[in-house]
C-alpha cells in the first residue's frame, strides 16, 4: 500500500474481500477485510476496506463487492506442454502393465508418438485441440501461461507449434510466454545422430524462431534418453546468442549435472529435479536459477525420488510449481490439484504450494516485475476464490472454488 487512502475515480474498486498478496514477511501476504483498487490495467491501491471513504467508491467507475472471497494473483503456470495433438492413453495401460517410461521410448513411444500427431495436425486441428486445455485452465485462474514446443522436431512443424501458442495468447485472455523446445528428443530421422540433430536445432530452428519473434526463452531435455550435457550446452549458448533467456529440464531420471549447467547460464529455471544433487542445489542457488517443481509427472510415473525440497529450501532456492500440462507425462491442466500434490507429495506447505503458482512462478518466467503478487504498480492480474482461508486452495480435490478471474482489472471469466 503506498497510501493510507487511494485515489478517487478508480477504475475498479473491489471489496468486501480478503487479499493474499503474497508479498511480505506472512506466508500469505494477507489483508483481511480489505479492498482493491485499479486503474489502467494496474493494481493502484490495496489495503484495509476500513481506509476507504465513500467518496472514493462513489467515484470508482466500477464497484465489485465480494462477499468474503478471498483475492490472490492470477495464477501461473510456468512449464506446460499445452500444445499437442492425439492422446497416449495406451502408454498409460502399458505403464500400468509394468513398462517404464524408458523402455516405452526407447521402443518408439513417448514423444515420439505425439510428434507423429503434431506433424500430421493441421494448424487449425492443433489449435482447436489446445484450446480447451487453456480455457480450462483459465476456469482455475491461471491468467499467465509458458507454452513449449518440442513435439514437431522438424523446422516447419517446431514453427507451428509456436505460431499456435502465440495465436491461443492472442484469442483468451492470458499472458503467453513461448518456450522452443527443439531439444527435446530424437526425431526418427535422425536415429543414432544426435549431434547432426542438434546442428539442425542450433543452425536452423533457433534462427527460424528468434526471426519470427516465436519464444522468449529456449528449453532442452538434459537427461539419458534425451541429450547429453554437451550436446544441451551447445543449444543454451546459441540461445544466449539469440538474445533468449533459457531454461532447462534437468535431472529428472538421473544426475547428469544439467542444474549446474543450468546455473552457469543462468537460466531462469531447472525444471523437475528429482535427482538434483547438493553440489546441483548449490549451483543454482549461486546463480539465482529458479527450482521449478512438477509433481503431476511425478505421479503420473510412480517415481519415488523426491526433489531435494529441504535442501532447496535450506540454500534460499525458490520453488515454483506447474502442471507440466503434457500427453505422455502430467495429462493435466489443474494447478490446484498440483498445489495438492506438491504438499502431499513433497511436503511443501500451502503457502509455499501458492507461492509456486504465484509470485516464484513470476520469478520462474522472469516476470516479478509486472506480476506475481498483489502489489501497487503491478498488473491486476486476479484470481476470486470462495474460500475461508488460502490453504483451503492446496487442500481441496477435485474442487473449484474459483469465482471471478480478472485480466488487467478487467472480469474475464465468472462461474
Amino acid at each position: 500500500m503506498t497510501n493510507s487512502q487511494p485515489p478517487n475515480n478508480l477504475d475498479s474498486l473491489w471489496l468486501d474481500c480478503h487479499l493474499a498478496t503474497m508479498s511480505g514477511p506472512d506466508p500469505y501476504g494477507a489483508i483481511r477485510n480489505g479492498a482493491l483498487g485499479v486503474q489502467d490495467g494496474r493494481i493502484a491501491w490495496l489495503g484495509a476496506e476500513a481506509d476507504i471513504t465513500s467518496e472514493v467508491i462513489d467515484s470508482a467507475k466500477s464497484v465489485q463487492r465480494l462477499d468474503g472471497a478471498w483475492i490472490t494473483p492470477g495464477l501461473i503456470n510456468c512449464h506446460t506442454h499445452l500444445v499437442y495433438a492425439g492422446s497416449r492413453a495406451r502408454e498409460f495401460e502399458m505403464r500400468l502393465s509394468g513398462a517404464t517410461y524408458e523402455e516405452i521410448a526407447r521402443a518408439g513411444g513417448g514423444i515420439v508418438s505425439t510428434v507423429k500427431a503434431v506433424r500430421a495436425a493441421s494448424p487449425d486441428d492443433l489449435y482447436e485441440q489446445s484450446a480447451p486445455r487453456l480455457k480450462a485452465m483459465l476456469a482455475q485462474g491461471v491468467t499467465t501461461v509458458e507454452i513449449k514446443s518440442g513435439y514437431g522436431l522438424d523446422t516447419k512443424s517446431e514453427l507451428k507449434m509456436l505460431r499456435v501458442a502465440k495465436r491461443l495468447g492472442e484469442d483468451f485472455p492470458v499472458t503467453m510466454s513461448p518456450t522452443f523446445l527443439g531439444a527435446h528428443a530424437l526425431p526418427p530421422e535422425y536415429k543414432d545422430r544426435p549431434d547432426d540433430y542438434i546442428d539442425l536445432v542450433v543452425n536452423e530452428m533457433l534462427p527460424a524462431v528468434a526471426a519470427e519473434n516465436l519464444a522468449v526463452a529456449v528449453d532442452a531435455f538434459c537427461e539419458n534418453i534425451g541429450f547429453n550435457p554437451e550436446q544441451t550446452e551447445r543449444v543454451l549458448a546459441a540461445a544466449q546468442a539469440h538474445g533468449l533467456k533459457v531454461k532447462l529440464h534437468a535431472e529428472q531420471l538421473s544426475d547428469l549435472k544439467g542444474a549446474q549447467l543450468a546455473a552457469r547460464y543462468e537460466a531462469l529455471s531447472a525444471d523437475h529435479l528429482e535427482y538434483l544433487s547438493q553440489d546441483g542445489v548449490e549451483a543454482m542457488a549461486a546463480a539465482g536459477t529458479m527450482a521449478v517443481l512438477l509433481p503431476g509427472a511425478f505421479y503420473f510415473l510412480s517415481e519415488t525420488k523426491k526433489p531435494p525440497v529441504q535442501a532447496l529450501r535450506e540454500a534460499g532456492v525458490p520453488m515454483a510449481l506447474a502442471t507440466d500440462c503434457n500427453p505422455g507425462t502430467s495429462p493435466t491442466i489443474s494447478p490446484l490439484l498440483m498445489m495438492n500434490l506438491a504438499c502431499v507429495l513433497f511436503g511443501l506447505t500451502p503457502a509455499e504450494a501458492l507461492a509456486g503458482f504465484t509470485n516464484n512462478a513470476a520469478r520462474a518466467l522472469g516476470m516479478q516485475e509486472e506480476s506475481g503478487s498483489l502489489e501497487p504498480g503491478k498488473i491486476a492480474d486476479l484470481a476470486m476464490w470462495d474460500i475461508t482461508e488460502p490453504a483451503e486452495l492446496a487442500y481441496g480435490m477435485g474442487h473449484n472454488p474459483c469465482r471471478l478471474v480478472a485480466k488487467q482489472g478487467k472480469i474475464v471469466l465468472a462461474h
